[in-house]
């Protein structure tokens, strides 16, 4: 299994997000002090937040502080970028109680989810 590579990944995102006349900011500071991999804004709106993990330890408590941090900051999707396989117990259960739309993608996943993003819009 090959950890993602955050840096390109990162500029894909900023790039496609501009193309698309989205905002995408990168290690965007929610108002509680912590940071967000990748926010994605359409205005001042709050469509989308990233949290890219490259890294399997401690995978289930960092899934689980990202949906804290993109529910606290106000987000409604969380998309969690990781090449890993992982079991997320309860989790996504918790996520939704919260309001979050989370989605655990691949890396060779994300385009695609911007595809369907897109259609939603």
């Amino acid at each position: 299994m090959f950890s993602i590579k955050v840096k390109t990944l990162t500029r894909e995102i900023v790039s496609l997000c501009s193309k698309l006349g989205l905002k995408a900011v990168p290690e965007y500071r929610t108002p509680d002090g912590t940071r967000i991999d990748i926010a994605v804004l359409d205005g001042e709106r709050k469509l989308l937040a990233i949290e890219l993990e490259a890294s399997f330890k401690w995978f289930p408590q960092r899934l689980l502080y990202d949906v804290v941090k993109a529910h606290r900051a106000g987000f409604s999707e969380l998309w969690v970028v990781s090449n890993f396989s992982s079991r997320s117990g309860w989790i996504p259960s918790y996520a939704r109680e919260l309001g979050v739309e989370l989605r655990i993608l691949k890396e060779k996943e994300v385009m695609e989810g911007f595809r369907a993003l897109l259609v939603r819009r």
